[in-house]
């Protein structure tokens, strides 16, 4: 996701501009979707309102939960569900004493489906007769998004530094590793990918089992 800019406040006492660390931002995994945001150093007691639109409509909504509220960050994940359509946000602050509030900060276009970023699966190693086995578990949040359009590809490492890689259809099939040497090492790492798109998440942390 990239970084966005906020824009500046422009009433009363609060300040000039509100700044964060890398901005008014959309931060996304595994399609959920929360704006973030950071108070200005100088006034920390603001309070902050969060509207949302579908990108091409004029109309915003107000974000359920996230009127007046002190904390920095805010779920749109329902508001933002679908993941055919592009999105804006758009935050301002206010105060009490003195009564005033801030010019809105808009956030840059958002895409769930190109914006979200995707957790690895987990993945367990089991030593049986027929080989190593490997399954995987990938993030429900995921699995319920995507559906069939979620593929797996396991990546297998040797100590020679050779790899292997399989692609599966699905995450839920699981891998028989066969034809091993004894007494040999074999570690694994897997990540999710979108079928027929190509975006994946990264590889998840290696996991290793030695053959009798």
């Amino acid at each position: 996701m990239a970084s966005l800019m906020l824009g500046v406040l422009v009433l009363g006492n609060l300040p000039s501009r509100l700044t964060a660390q890398g901005g008014l931002r959309f931060d996304s995994v595994d399609y959920k979707n929360v704006l973030r945001w950071t108070a200005p150093l100088s006034n920390t007691s603001l309070n902050y309102s969060v509207e949302w639109k579908i990108y091409g409509e004029s109309l915003w909504g107000e974000a359920q939960g996230c009127q007046g509220i002190q904390r920095l960050q805010c779920d749109l994940s329902k508001a933002t569900s679908n993941t055919r359509e592009w999105y804006y946000a758009r935050v301002h602050a206010s105060s009490v004493l003195p009564a005033s509030r801030s010019a809105w900060s808009l956030s840059r276009r958002f895409s769930p489906r190109w914006d979200t970023k995707m957790s690895p699966p987990k993945l367990n190693m089991s030593i049986t007769e027929e080989g190593i086995v490997v399954r995987l578990t990938p993030p429900p949040a995921l699995v319920k998004k995507l559906h069939k359009k979620l593929c797996c590809s396991i990546h297998v490492l040797h100590s020679s530094g050779q790899e292997d890689k399989y692609e599966k259809r699905s995450c839920t099939e699981q891998l028989v590793l066969d034809q091993l040497s004894a007494g040999t090492r074999y570690c694994v790492q897997a990540q999710c990918v979108v079928c027929l798109q190509g975006k994946s998440s990264t590889r998840g942390p290696p996991t290793c089992a030695t053959t009798p």
